[in-house]
């Protein structure tokens, strides 16, 4: 359900707005403000090369400031072997700037860190965005919804009255999609922030797999092959598919020929680096040799089960993860037209990182 007003944005600008819900059935809702609209005025350039600092660079590797071991109350488990920690007894909205390029680097190292019990969503929409700045600038969404006046929250919303991130999915056996958040940027994003202020009682998770783990799985003849080639990532499936379902496209979109496998600037790990959201071809192969090697691949990071950490949402719970080393599917399994299940509402800041790096210099080209 949508329905548009108008808003006075300043006084020499209307901002056409169009509501992506309900407003009688969320009255009552606490986090009201974070609910998705669609600014359809606002158009930005094209994104520009900037010279990107990884938080982790300068981080200590033994992470005393984050990960005290004389502190029993902060408590850090790892969820699987090859990816996945999650941490109690730390507030995110209280860490300083050691703690928090320590934390980098461990998003690094383990792909995706889990904080529970977290104040996070409560802290405010300005407090929000300028955790997200430490890490990197704020990356705008292209095509979708966001939070009132605060566009670089991207809006995360799936309830009765707006099943458009199901809908898309519809054709579909299963509502799983891996995929690295736009990759197909010149500079795709490093850090994710994933907070949800309204969680199902069952279901809605989130899964990440490990593309370290990926590529270290693979035989040798076959990551010499792939440490040689580039990756066509395009954004023009999505803007064409927002087009196409009425949606307003703020920024045109882009395509990017990324190394398939890359280097971490932090870590030094070599990670595959292609998804089956954004991924189209290989460059330099014929088209059949391409579509051979990219299945290969997007089974491989789809079926890999234990190289893949399934999260469930809790109240409180804060997602942060880099895109540089996972994919992530949301498992859209439960139904948002019964009560009891409940609503799956949050946001996420993305952050934009380096120009993506391969093995022996190979750098990204568009």
């Amino acid at each position: 359900m949508s329905t548009t007003t108008t808003v006075a944005a300043t006084e020499e600008a209307i901002l056409k707005l169009t509501l992506a819900y309900d407003k009688e059935i969320h009255e009552e809702y606490k986090y009201s403000a974070y609910l998705p609209v669609y600014d359809e005025k606002t158009k930005f350039p094209p994104l520009q090369p900037f010279e990107f600092n990884d938080r982790g660079l300068v981080a200590n590797k033994e992470k005393p400031n984050l990960l005290p071991k004389d502190n029993a109350s902060v408590k850090a488990t790892k969820l699987t072997p090859v990816i996945g920690t999650e941490i109690r007894g730390l507030q995110l909205s209280q860490l300083n700037d050691l703690q928090k390029d320590e934390l980098a680097l461990l998003i690094a190292e383990r792909g995706v860190v889990i904080f529970r019990d977290q104040d996070f969503k409560d802290i405010g929409l300005e407090k929000q965005k300028e955790f997200g700045k430490y890490f990197g600038p704020l990356h705008i969404h292209p095509v979708g919804s966001h939070v009132k006046d605060h566009i670089e929250l991207h809006n995360i919303y799936l309830g009765p009255d707006n099943e458009y991130r199901n809908q898309r999915r519809s054709t579909r056996l299963t509502t799983t999609g891996y995929h690295s958040d736009v990759s197909y940027e010149h500079q795709p994003p490093g850090i994710t922030i994933l907070t949800l202020l309204s969680v199902p009682s069952t279901g809605g998770d989130t899964a990440w797999a490990s593309q370290t783990a990926a590529y270290a799985r693979l035989s040798p003849p076959i990551q010499a092959l792939l440490e040689g080639l580039r990756a066509e990532h395009s954004g023009y499936p999505q803007a064409e598919g927002a087009r196409r379902d009425g949606k307003f496209v703020r920024r045109e979109p882009v395509k990017s020929l990324h190394p398939i496998v890359r280097v971490h600037p932090a870590t030094g790990q070599k990670a595959l680096f292609v998804n089956p959201g954004f991924t189209k071809r290989i460059v330099g192969l014929q088209d059949e040799e391409s579509e051979a090697l990219l299945k290969l691949l997007f089974h491989h990071i789809s079926l890999g089960q234990d190289f893949q950490v399934r999260v469930r949402w809790e109240e409180g719970t804060v997602a942060l993860w880099d895109n540089r080393v996972t994919a992530h599917t949301a498992i859209s399994d439960y139904n948002v037209h019964n009560p009891q299940e409940g609503l799956r509402h949050g946001f996420r800041i993305t952050t934009q990182a380096d120009k993506p790096k391969g093995v022996n210099g190979l750098e990204s080209t568009w």
